[in-house]
């Protein structure tokens, strides 16, 4: 059965009230008609409702969450067809806090109930669309997760002495041993969802690192970028990242606060 979805203008508090994709395979087909509208005639499953960040530097973008994309991006590897609602974070509209009280993105809608949080969002797709698998051994999931909270410290330290950046080569070097070992992803051949955490936190890393600091990722680190490159020009990735503009500007308050 095909089933027709309309993509409306902009609404208050809305950057893009509904933006359809279908993952890799060309489940979708789109259609202008007259005023401005699209219809995306979709032969799969009725696409799955997921609110996300907007880009606060480019309408109609997807924005800069890095925990947004960890779901979009299990999304588009179990070629899952999903709606984004790309909400304005700094002017929150009412529809929005119904659902989400906290405020927090991302949100799904499984069976007609929102459902918050990026690591519960995660499992609940893995449970409910189990193929291609990516459940990662619970051995193995934890690898590189100190990362993210080691770049932050050192993106925002204002002391180049204070060890900053060294934990967070520190940590880069584990697991630069870890994918020399294990790779080319955490779980060996194939991708995994630790891999889909862990890539959104490194592209921040990337560009937040670049802009604000000089820095990247050291040569005697080749497996570590040899892993970005590898997640980062994978079509799930390319599909759901942010602009590089608003990246920069998402972590913005926290190096000049």
């Amino acid at each position: 059965m095909i089933s027709f979805r309309f993509q409306p203008s902009t609404t208050a508090g809305v950057l893009s009230a509904s933006v359809s994709r279908a993952g890799f395979i060309k489940r979708c087909g789109s259609t202008k008609l007259g005023g401005g509208r699209s219809v995306t005639m979709a032969t799969a499953a009725t696409p799955l409702e997921i609110c996300v960040k907007a880009s606060i530097t480019t309408p109609n973008k997807l924005g800069d969450c890095p925990f947004c994309q960890r779901v979009l991006l299990t999304l588009e590897e179990k070629h899952v067809p999903y709606d984004m609602k790309m909400v304005d974070l700094s002017n929150k509209p009412e529809w929005f806090l119904k659902i989400s009280p906290e405020g927090k993105v991302p949100v799904v809608k499984f069976d007609e109930k929102w459902v918050p949080d990026s690591d519960v969002i995660t499992q609940a797709l893995e449970e409910k669309y189990p193929e291609p698998p990516l459940a990662t051994p619970p051995e193995k999931a934890s690898v590189g997760s100190k990362i993210f909270s080691t770049f932050i410290g050192f993106l925002k330290s204002k002391d180049s002495g204070d060890g900053t950046e060294q934990v967070l080569l520190d940590e880069l070097s584990k697991f630069n041993d870890y994918i020399k070992e294990n790779g080319p992803f955490i779980n060996g051949e194939k991708i995994s969802a630790a891999d889909l955490s862990l890539a959104p936190k490194l592209y921040h890393m990337k560009i937040a690192l670049g802009h604000y600091k000089n820095w990247s990722v050291p040569d005697s680190l080749p497996f570590v970028k040899s892993y970005m490159e590898n997640v980062f020009s994978r079509e799930s990735f390319t599909n759901t990242r942010a602009e590089t503009e608003d990246v920069i500007a998402g972590w913005r308050p926290k190096v000049m606060g």
